[in-house]
């Protein structure tokens, strides 16, 4: 190469941020400053009732709407997400499951409305109901009807979309919760592999390799640099022996393993928060620097969330994170730096064996629709293992575990360090869509839901009459209770089991502390643990039953979705000694204040009350203020300390204290 000769650059992956928040009108203009500041595409984060089928208005929505994500419920709020944004030359992702075929009608209407030729949308619709079951919580019917819809989305695009990818297989929660890379790459795979089955018998043969090739993931990306980076070389090459072998896709650009990432947070720390910030870019380094296994768009959680909500400039900082690394470095003029390294060709071909090994499982059940909950026991007892690993100092954590003696961060300000949320916000959406509902043509409304309903019914592909529907004026929770209504509601696995397991290192003082309470109490220990409104992160929830019944607790853990009056109904019916209730939403103020409330009102204000979840410290005080016996945070990662708490409030001389 000559002084004169400069390599040819690669294009960049997408730059995304994962952004949402309060209002469409206020998401809107946080899409637009983020585009003006170099972001290449758009991710949306809805929030949890738009997430899980419900209006803003819905009981269960209380206190959680435009907390996680923006609240839409109907084609004006679309259309006001995506005001001045020309939706033809956009590639929008979309964060969005159980009600992907609605917020996809909601997306082509208000495209339409643009007057934008539909045939040139590129985007995706994330689409993958499995891991719901597995780690997200935002499920709505059963597995094999949700399989429907997904292929329904799929065939629909097929015909209309050509540039949208109708699924994303989306392993990145599997890490969130707990697991190995070996099960994330067999339990994704197997996920496609439902999906593609499925969707054979709804395009014809000749369109089947252009849809295959439609197909794309969103994955994980973790600490553990080198495995990471070889994790994602070993999805490419048994994405296409899946391909080659199983579906017979002769075109390499069909087989092509095409990706995005969110790099962990589950490893993002409280403590030494700063600390974050260098996690964030070793994690994308595994998923940029192999050039044949590089992600086609990254986002980047921003330093702070394990505190609560990136406010802008946050997100900006992680932005410009991928800024430098595309632009600054050479990384883009070179080809892959890792073909024929021994190392690494090893450590692929190991986790290609194991994902191949869990896969032939598997399909010994009848696939991933089939094995739902033996894989969401895998993820808890993979998690539990990675959390005792933390606990006894075999995983190193900075600032957790190992040199936790540090200076204040300086980045944490007044405001917390984080964004929050206008509880007005829920009012003001509440007060629209009542506004929306008043101003619509209602006859218009039933007929387009019925013809829904009866499409649903009869096995039709949805898409059409969920289009109609949305230009009519439906809304989410309308469209959601439709699919309720035909298919019924689904609550997931646990994965918790009410037996025991056999371990029992570190667990000796407490399973005789438990031993001994009991015996005051005259009956075994019991501890009820609650996920009250729409947060479906169980993970923590599931550590902590997973825990106390390995302590000897006799628990109560019925999964995610639930109302506070439900929770106040199960411990009385129960009779529990102490309560354990986890959200991590950021709606935790005003759910628990109405599960004391209604305690108060039923005569079990002596119950001892635990929470734990991403709560700042100012609002931990409110918390105890009402009533609340201990609050923790994802600082507190030391199970057995809570399982001694729990024991400590359940004993009759602290209760009558």
């Amino acid at each position: 190469m000559t002084e004169t000769t400069k390599p040819k650059k690669d294009h960049p992956w997408l730059f995304r941020t994962y952004a949402g928040h309060s209002t469409a009108a206020k998401s809107n203009a946080l899409y637009r400053t983020n585009l003006a500041k170099g972001q290449t595409g758009l991710s949306v984060a809805f929030d949890l009732p738009t997430q899980t089928g419900y209006d803003s208005d819905h009981v269960l929505a209380r206190g959680e709407v435009g907390k996680v994500g923006v609240p839409v419920c109907h084609l004006g709020d679309m259309r006001t997400l995506f005001d001045q944004i020309p939706l033809e030359q956009m590639n929008t992702s979309m964060t969005i499951n159980a009600p992907a075929p609605w917020l996809l009608s909601l997306y082509i209407a208000v495209a339409e409305e643009q007057g934008a030729d539909i045939s040139k949308l590129q985007g995706t619709v994330q689409n993958d109901l499995v891991k719901e079951y597995l780690s997200r919580g935002t499920y709505i019917c059963p597995p094999k009807p949700s399989l429907t819809m997904i292929t329904d989305v799929a065939a629909y695009t097929a015909q209309n979309l050509p540039k949208w990818n109708p699924m994303n297989v989306c392993s990145y929660h599997l890490q969130e919760a707990g697991a190995t890379p070996e099960q994330e790459l067999a339990f994704a795979l197997a996920t496609g592999i439902a999906v593609l089955d499925d969707l054979k018998g709804k395009v014809p043969a000749a369109e089947f390799p252009a849809m295959v090739g439609r197909i794309s993931f969103f994955v994980n990306a973790g600490i553990r640099f080198v495995t990471e980076m070889c994790k994602m070389r070993a999805f490419t090459e048994l994405w296409d022996e899946i391909c080659r072998e199983r579906y017979g896709i002769a075109e390499e650009k069909y087989r092509r393993f095409r990706y995005g990432v969110q790099v962990n947070s589950l490893g993002l720390t409280e403590q030494q928060p700063e600390n974050n910030v260098y996690r964030i870019l070793i994690e994308m380094l595994a998923v940029t620097l192999s050039k044949n296994a590089r992600a086609r768009a990254v986002q980047l959680p921003a330093w702070n969330e394990a505190l609560g909500l990136p406010r802008p400039w946050d997100q900006q900082w992680s932005l410009r994170m991928q800024q430098i690394m595309a632009y600054e470095t050479d990384l883009l003029e070179y080809g892959d730096l890792f073909d024929g390294n021994p190392v690494v060709t090893a450590k692929v071909e190991s986790l290609k064996a194991g994902a191949r090994q869990e896969l032939e499982t598997l399909d010994a059940m009848g696939g991933a629709i089939a094995a739902i909950d033996y894989m969401k026991a895998r993820l808890v007892d993979s998690n539990a293992a990675r959390v005792g690993n933390i606990e006894t100092g075999e995983t190193t954590i900075v600032g957790v575990n190992r040199w936790t003696e540090a200076e204040p961060s300086p980045l944490v300000g007044s405001d917390g360090g984080i964004m929050t949320v206008d509880p007005a916000v829920e009012a003001d959406q509440i007060a629209r869509l009542q506004a929306w509902r008043a101003s619509r043509d209602a006859v218009a409304v039933a007929v387009a839901l019925e013809q829904l309903r009866a499409d649903a019914a009869a096995g039709k592909n949805i898409m059409p009459a969920s289009i109609a529907a949305a230009k009519a004026g439906a809304t989410t929770g309308e469209w959601a209770g439709v699919m309720r209504a035909v298919h019924g509601e689904y609550r997931g696995p646990t994965g918790v089991s009410r037996s025991p397991s056999n371990r029992t290192e570190g667990l000796e003082d407490i399973r005789a502390a438990v031993d001994a309470v009991s015996s005051k109490l005259g009956r075994r220990l019991k501890f009820l643990v609650g996920k009250p409104g729409l947060d479906g992160h169980s993970n923590g929830a599931e550590q902590i039953a997973f825990r106390a019944r390995d302590c000897g607790m006799d628990i109560t853990y019925e999964g995610i979705r639930l109302t506070p009056e439900q929770i106040v109904t199960q411990a009385a019916a129960e009779e529990v000694h102490v309560i354990g209730l986890s959200i991590l939403s950021g709606s935790h103020l005003p759910l628990i204040s109405e599960v004391m409330e209604r305690m108060r009102a039923v005569g079990l204000d002596h119950i001892p009350v635990c929470v734990g979840g991403i709560i700042p410290e100012e609002d931990a005080v409110k918390l105890k203020a009402m009533g609340v016996a201990r609050v923790y945070t994802p600082k507190d990662f030391e199970l057995n300390r809570i399982m001694m708490d729990i024991v400590a409030l359940a004993t009759p001389e602290t209760v009558a204290a």
